[in-house]
């Protein structure tokens, strides 16, 4: 049993690339419930625009808080950091995926990405026990 233990557990060490998984898992599973709004309900493909930057804020603070848990220290710029990367990863599928251009409001969305998921950083560090 402790063998099975030991090959099925997977733990990352790095807290950023911890706290992007998470993030990631966490904008999958929120994305799987838009797409079940939009099936089940009258609801639009327009009318989900707050709900889409709702799900990418709750993804940028859970990461953030994981990355920040993670790290043990400096948990506003290990959170920081995984917003940043995360956000950065978002727009390159949007300008692959889109053919979208880089302008002001993804440094805007680059900025605000930090700053959420620096206070996810920020809230995991401190319930880290002594």
């Amino acid at each position: 049993m402790q063998l099975i233990r030991r090959v099925i557990s997977f733990r990352m060490s790095n807290p950023i690339l911890s706290g992007l998984c998470h993030a990631f898992v966490w904008m999958l599973l929120g994305a799987l419930v838009l797409s079940l709004f939009l099936w089940m309900t009258g609801m639009r493909e327009q009318d989900l625009s707050l709900y889409t930057y709702v799900v990418h804020a709750l993804s940028l603070l859970i990461g953030g808080f994981v990355a920040g848990k993670r790290s043990g220290e400096k948990g506003w710029y290990h959170g920081g950091l995984t917003g940043v990367v995360y956000g950065i990863i978002v727009l390159i599928i949007g300008f692959l995926a889109l053919d979208a251009s880089f302008n002001w409001k993804d440094s805007l969305q680059l900025a605000s990405a930090f700053l959420i998921s620096a206070l996810g950083g920020i809230f995991g560090v401190n319930t880290r026990r002594n």
